[in-house]
């Protein structure tokens, strides 16, 4: 494989971020609003809110997650499926924003005032997409402290649920995790034998050898 497609999201996804700031229309007109997709049929946004983010670290934050975690999965699923892993990865993280958001959609499309923006869901389908397939690789949080991904991903799960729930800030916790979980199924359903593998890593992981 040759071609970085995880590049080239990052590339496209600056591109419009940086767009949109320069001109609030634009980014106004991408960005997710449930109310116009379900009174004026507006559905693209379900898609284009992940090309748009609302500042600098929020833009940086999410591309650097798709750098890591993007490439990895674009490898590993190149490598199971040939080129059409090429598609599926796509598949991965375009579909991951349109499911990410969701049940917001549900829940916010009589709200005018209620707007979502970002790539975080594709960005956790992407992520969870790699913790199946490599569950006891480190990740390290701000670059310091590294976890095994399997026990880093139980707590994001578990931490966007209830932050969900409580609504106490402005992050759209569902979609970080409506598009984790699209991320498990997808990967699962694309190849069920990495279930059994991922289990067995799990059962196999020595954490007194992690540090």
């Amino acid at each position: 494989m040759t071609f970085n497609f995880t590049l080239v999201f990052i590339v496209i996804i600056c591109i419009s971020s940086i767009y949109g700031w320069r001109n609030p229309s634009f980014q106004n007109k991408w960005m997710f609003n449930p109310y116009s997709v379900y009174h004026g049929s507006q559905y693209y946004r379900l898609l284009s809110s992940g090309f748009v983010h609302s500042n600098t670290t929020h833009l940086l934050f999410n591309m650097i997650a798709l750098y890591f975690f993007g490439g990895i999965i674009e490898r590993i699923y190149y490598i199971h499926f040939d080129r059409l892993g090429i598609v599926l990865y796509m598949i991965t993280f375009l579909a991951g924003i349109v499911v990410s958001n969701l049940k917001t959609y549900f829940k916010y499309r009589n709200s005018s005032y209620y707007n979502s923006l970002g790539a975080s869901g594709g960005v956790a389908s992407v992520l969870f997409a790699t913790i199946i397939y490599r569950p006891t690789v480190g990740i390290c949080v701000y670059f310091a402290i590294c976890i095994p991904a399997f026990i880093l991903g139980a707590i994001y799960l578990i931490y966007s649920y209830y932050s969900g729930k409580r609504m106490s800030d402005n992050v759209n916790h569902d979609a970080h995790l409506f598009g984790s979980l699209f991320g498990i199924a997808f990967t699962i359903l694309l190849r069920p034998v990495v279930l059994v593998d991922f289990i067995r890593q799990i059962i196999e992981f020595d954490l007194t050898n992690f540090y």
